[in-house]
């Protein structure tokens, strides 16, 4: 068949043009007879063959001795092995530079082994340079290992599509390296398939190269080293970054926007995924996007703190629906839809049918539209209420407590305090002291102020709450620097941590 095939002139390859001589004129060109003995692996061998007892259902193939070919009759079992896979679909043309078995026997018993391991002739023809894999010596012990360290056989065929150059990789001198230095991150040991899983590449990479110093530099910003672990599991791809391209930029970017690298730490401790945002596609646009609908850029940094994901979406189609949803539904314009955003970023990314039903709660308590929109602006939380725990709120405010609604007006922080916890218990204790006060004296406090406030003779003055500045300082207005908090050993950054991210 190959003969006809090279006579009929479709071969234009040298290497065919050789074959055809060495075809039309074999009695010059006798090759070394092979040996006669039949080399078949003794039973013995397969039955304490470690990676025989792991894949009981692949049949191992028998040690195929290659035949003492000189140069030309290498050629011409290379044109009858590609002729062979021609046959089967699959196009050789990639292995041109590939040493090849020397028989026909040996690429079947790998194709067949792909075919059973469940690939495809159409996964081979993604990357057939596989086919260069001894299935002994590579295929094999590489599955066997995956296997063990994780990874289930049902998960072998998608794993080696995803990577088929892990084929090509040494146990020892390859695998298990890259496999210690995630157990040395605290990545935990029955995470290591999920995590190669999701990120075969890891594989490939150099231990002193990307993988350790991406890790060093998170290290270096204040990423606690037992957090990496976790990071890790969590988003893999932060081991294949490049610090000088991608990690430093995204943080040096956001620390310009006056978020302390500490915060941001912190951050990516919890959100590891917030690397993969691009920054100059993404991030830098989405950032724009805000200062353009009205954010004040002293508020940025306060806003990526409290919702660090509004860094990564299509923010410029979300402002722009709930800016007209808020001037349509709450009659909240422009300006005030900016301050609500600043307070509560998440409002961009919240159901417009979720947020009308506190709006209509209140509307239909009898307080004014107007009166309402304030409110909004004022607390932005309550659009994100439970109306059961608003309504148990305003029953006691009107039953028990026996205000005015426009005390609400005046506090809408009200509806944000546990009903249980804290408005029964310190409106009682109130009450037996024979003590009026306004709502936020008696709320917008710590345990131990509210003592305080009980024990003193006098009603202090009620001054703002925290403010998130630039530098990422927190300061209390009016009170020095003294800070009042129940976290006294905290330092100023993580309690602002703390409070904005609380949500």
């Amino acid at each position: 068949m190959i003969a006809s095939q090279l006579r009929g002139g479709r071969a234009t390859k040298p290497i065919t043009q050789i074959a055809k001589i060495l075809l039309q004129n074999p009695q010059k060109h006798t090759p070394i007879s092979p040996p006669t003995q039949c080399h078949h692996n003794p039973p013995w061998v397969l039955q304490t063959s470690v990676y025989s007892t792991q894949f009981p259902e692949y049949e191992m193939p028998s040690v195929t001795w290659g035949v003492v070919q000189g140069r030309k009759e290498r050629l011409v079992s290379r044109v009858i092995i590609c002729d062979y896979l021609k046959s089967l679909g699959i196009v050789p043309d990639e292995l041109e530079n590939l040493e090849l078995p020397s028989t026909v026997e040996v690429m079947r018993e790998r194709v067949e082994f792909l075919q059973k391991l469940g690939l495809s002739i159409d996964d081979i023809n993604e990357y057939p340079l596989m086919l260069g894999c001894s299935v002994r010596k590579n295929m094999v012990p590489v599955l066997a290992y995956l296997e063990k360290i994780g990874i289930q056989r049902s998960k072998l065929c998608e794993f080696v599509n995803n990577y088929p150059q892990v084929l090509h990789a040494s146990v020892v001198v390859e695998l298990v390296p890259v496999i210690k230095f995630l157990r040395g991150l605290d990545v935990e040991k029955m995470d290591i398939g999920y995590v190669l899983q999701k990120y075969p590449e890891l594989l490939g990479y150099k231990l002193e190269g990307t993988m350790s110093t991406s890790v060093a530099y998170l290290v270096s910003i204040g990423v606690t080293p037992r957090d990496i672990g976790p990071m890790v599991t969590q988003y893999p791809y932060l081991l294949g970054m490049r610090v000088g391209t991608v990690i430093k930029p995204f943080v040096d970017y956001l620390a310009s926007l006056g978020l302390p690298k500490k915060i941001l730490a912190r951050m990516l401790e919890k959100r590891a995924y917030l690397l993969g945002y691009d920054l100059e596609e993404t991030i830098k646009p989405n950032v724009d996007c805000l200062v353009a609908f009205g954010v004040r850029r002293e508020a940025l940094a306060s806003i990526v703190a409290q919702y660090p994901q509004i860094l990564g979406q299509p923010l410029k189609a979300k402002m722009s629906s709930q800016q007209f949803f808020f001037s349509m539904k709450l009659k909240i314009d422009p300006e005030g839809f900016a301050r609500v955003i600043e307070k509560m970023p998440q409002i961009v990314s919240l159901n417009q049918h979720v947020i009308m039903k506190p709006v209509e709660f209140l509307l239909g308590r009898g307080i004014p539209s107007e009166d309402v929109a304030k409110m909004v602006v004022k607390c932005p939380q309550l659009v994100a209420l439970r109306v059961e725990l608003m309504k148990n709120s305003y029953y006691f405010f009107k039953s028990e407590i026996g205000r005015p609604v426009k005390e609400l007006v005046e506090f809408p922080e009200y509806f944000t305090y546990s009903l249980e916890s804290r408005i029964k218990p310190r409106y009682q204790r109130l009450k037996s002291k024979g003590i009026r006060c306004s709502l936020k004296w008696f709320l917008n406090c710590s345990d131990l102020r509210f003592e305080e406030r009980l024990q003193g003779e006098y009603i202090e003055t009620e001054i703002s709450g925290p403010s998130f500045c630039m530098g990422g300082k927190l300061e209390l207005p009016g009170v020095g620097n003294e800070m009042v908090s129940d976290e006294e050993d905290e330092n100023e950054d993580e309690i602002l941590y703390r409070r904005t991210v609380s949500l």
